[in-house]
């Protein structure tokens, strides 16, 4: 099947309207990234709108054959059902809840197992939006930190990992880690994805 009518969410990280569509529209919630996602799409024919975070999709019902996203932190179940037109299709990167949970530990303590960002619970928003899950996968991938130094960079810009960090808050955590890496070596953590395919019902 060629996918000619395509929307790619959250494009701060553009994927599928890089590569797909003669009709294609990108959506973006952040403002500052509005503007870097129109001179990277602009060229390419797509369309970037502004859409605030849980806001109606300004797109006509099922005009879409294919709408993509990569690590959204909201997905509009409904919104992407009445887009899709019948036999289009939903795929989709996900931050699985629970991501690089050691390296939060190691700074935070002890946490609870994760609620939120699971696989299953997509699953289950995408049936009751009256899709249908066809693919449903999980990946464990090691993210290995060398030096304190990037684990700090990682911190500054991952800002869910630890919520409210800074270096002057976080001394004593960050002294420890770094007196384990030289004793132990790089400091291992996971980070957790999933993938979800969704069809809507011709």
């Amino acid at each position: 099947m060629i996918h000619t009518r395509v929307a790619d969410m959250g494009v701060s990280e553009p994927g599928g309207c890089r590569h797909v569509g003669d009709m294609a529209h990108a959506t973006e919630a952040w403002p500052p990234n509005v503007e870097v996602a129109r001179r990277t799409l602009r060229p390419l024919g797509a369309t970037v709108l502004w859409v605030a975070e849980n806001a109606a999709l300004p797109l006509r019902d099922a005009s879409l054959d294919l709408v993509v996203s990569r690590h959204p932190v909201h997905t509009p179940w409904d919104e992407i059902a009445r887009v899709l037109r019948p036999g289009g299709t939903y795929l989709s990167q996900q931050i699985r809840g629970g991501t690089v949970r050691e390296l939060s530990e190691a700074l935070l303590g002890p946490l609870p197992p994760p609620t939120r960002q699971l696989p299953e619970q997509a699953a289950a928003a995408a049936r009751a939006a009256g899709l249908t899950v066809v693919d449903l996968r999980e990946a464990t991938l090691r993210t290995v930190f060398h030096d304190i130094a990037a684990v700090v960079y990682f911190l500054r810009k991952v800002v869910w990992t630890v919520p409210g960090f800074t270096v002057e808050r976080y001394r004593p955590q960050l002294a420890r880690l770094h007196a384990r890496m030289v004793a132990e070596g790089p400091f291992v953590a996971h980070a957790r994805r999933f993938l979800i395919e969704a069809v809507k019902p011709a």
